[in-house]
């Protein structure tokens, strides 16, 4: 850690500057998801296929971005607590108040989900009553009730309450949140990508539907797998707590120890 901390002697001048650079990037962060979440979801709007041609798609892409970053989060917290004995500084309260926030993503995830697919049920003309029978009772009805009721009905009802804000059920909650947010996008993609234009006639019966290939699936978990590395150097190299306000928080907790004697 000596070589990465930049000349860290924990001056005031310096703990002042990390302060104060802390809350800038804080707050510049939250536009750049943002903007990021709102023009990929544009970007899908914008192409006038079914199941794409919604003005909710931004929010509803930032809202399922906040859930399945949280559950990330929590999922990466457990692994480098539990592998490196950090209970002492990692504790159920973080957890507890981490699961709190998970809740509060689930169910603005929900809500969008109902504005997305409930909604429009009632209102849709042939090509999206189409496509929306697809996903409720069709070819891909398991799989879109899976991710929706395991990956946010139910994480909502467990974290609901405090036994299920605890470390090793927040595991498995962000866990399973993360697969369904994976999964959720293979349901806003596919579906809409073969629903077609134009009739299709005298084409191969594959050609009706879809299924990744070896390749596709090789390219997927090259990409997880670099993402789990770029983790783990990250964890390995830099500290998973920040040393110098724990030994500040450590010090003040000492003093006061202290005085109280």
């Amino acid at each position: 850690y000596g070589k990465l901390s930049l000349n860290w002697t924990g001056s005031k001048t310096q703990k002042a500057l990390q302060a104060k650079s802390i809350k800038i990037i804080a707050v510049l962060i939250i536009p750049v998801g943002i903007l990021l979440q709102t023009i990929d979801a544009w970007l899908f709007s914008t192409t006038y296929r079914i199941g794409w041609d919604s003005t909710n798609f931004a929010p509803y892409f930032i809202s399922g971005a906040f859930v399945a970053g949280v559950g990330a989060l929590v999922t990466v917290i457990y692994i480098v607590r539990k592998v490196k004995n950090l209970e002492y500084y990692i504790t159920d309260s973080h957890f507890d108040k981490m699961g709190k926030l998970l809740v509060l993503a689930c169910l603005i995830y929900l809500y969008f989900n109902i504005n997305e697919y409930l909604i429009p049920a009632f209102t849709a003309k042939k090509g999206e009553a189409i496509h929306l029978n697809t996903l409720f009772t069709g070819h891909y009805a398991t799989l879109f009730w899976l991710v929706t009721v395991g990956g946010l009905i139910v994480p909502i009802l467990v974290l609901l309450f405090k036994k299920g804000r605890k470390p090793l059920p927040m595991f498995f909650i962000g866990l399973i949140v993360v697969i369904a947010s994976w999964w959720k996008r293979y349901v806003i993609v596919t579906p809409t990508l073969l629903h077609p234009f134009l009739p299709i006639q005298g084409v191969p019966e594959s050609w009706h539907h879809y299924f990744p290939s070896f390749h596709e699936w090789i390219i997927t978990i090259a990409t997880l797998a670099m993402a789990l590395l770029i983790i783990t150097l990250l964890v390995r190299y830099l500290p998973a707590i920040p040393i110098q306000r724990t030994a500040d928080e450590q010090a003040l907790l000492e003093t006061n120890t202290a005085a109280e004697l």
